[in-house]
């Protein structure tokens, strides 16, 4: 098992649940202000470990017309005022080799979107950073393929690694998510992150944008942190259905603090029975 370092946090599919949660993008500064501070708060009441997410740029909508948050300058602005203030790792998507050193200076976390975690020079510009990369795996590999998306970051001795399941195409417009592949990832040893919420994903299924079915997003969480898993990604808002991306399958912010306490018993009765393969 390898555990890893994370500002602060010690991240391992042996440690006590780590909850990477916040909105889909960055709105304002005010609306990051109030997520990152009720999930603060809901962490340290259930002893979780909290990592702030949210993405300055969403480069990959579904149409054109798709709204894509604050940009690089903005959003990294206020990405670091959310760690200063709250005192916590805050992550958030890169696209381009570019942005790899540049958003590192402003977060903890970079993380690579699974349509592009086979590109090798984005996870070697990520992986030049020192910061912890946290690889959503496709939703075209299977999750052993993982190991060689791995030793691209690890060549550049970097070892700050996570792994997210969140779902493999199955059919048009919709995922499945394989339960079998959390410990078949973890057994590699890195910690391993369940993406609760992009699990639930219908993609493109609303024709010019992604639907959802954010009803069962708390069940994929459920079943994940039973396995005995790192994290567990979840994007809330307090109004989905109107948020600018992502709504259908984000979780209302208001019902986050009973799924998260709910969440740390799972994870305490895996911990000390670990499932073992």
């Amino acid at each position: 098992m390898k555990n890893i370092d994370i500002a602060g946090l010690t991240v391992g599919n042996d440690r006590p649940l780590t909850i990477i949660a916040g909105p889909c993008q960055l709105e304002t500064a005010d609306h990051a202000r109030m997520i990152a501070g009720q999930l603060k708060e809901a962490c340290d009441k259930s002893g979780a470990q909290f990592v702030f997410k949210a993405s300055y740029d969403k480069a990959n909508r579904t149409s054109l017309s798709g709204k894509r948050g604050l940009g690089i300058d903005e959003g990294l602005r206020v990405l670091d005022t959310i760690r200063r203030e709250f005192g916590v790792p805050v992550l958030t998507d890169v696209h381009t080799e570019a942005q790899c050193a540049v958003a590192a200076e402003a977060v903890d976390i970079l993380q690579i979107p699974a349509f592009l975690c086979r590109q090798t020079d984005m996870l070697l510009a990520a992986g030049n950073t020192g910061k912890a990369v946290n690889i959503k795996k496709g939703q075209f590999l299977a999750p052993w393929d993982m190991a060689n998306v791995v030793a691209k970051v690890e060549s550049t001795g970097n070892q700050n690694i996570l792994l997210t399941e969140r779902g493999t195409s199955f059919g048009y417009n919709t995922l499945v998510a394989d339960m079998r592949s959390l410990p078949q990832m973890a057994q590699g040893g890195y910690p391993v992150v369940m993406d609760a919420t992009h699990s639930v994903q219908q993609p493109g299924g609303k024709g010019g944008s992604t639907g959802g079915q954010r009803e069962f997003a708390p069940l994929m969480a459920r079943a994940a942190v039973s396995l005995g898993i790192a994290s567990v990604f979840i994007e809330t808002h307090q109004d989905p259905d109107n948020a600018p991306s992502d709504g259908p399958n984000m979780i209302y912010l208001d019902q986050m603090p009973q799924l998260i306490g709910s969440l740390m018993r799972f994870d305490a009765l895996a911990k000390a029975d670990p499932i073992r393969i």
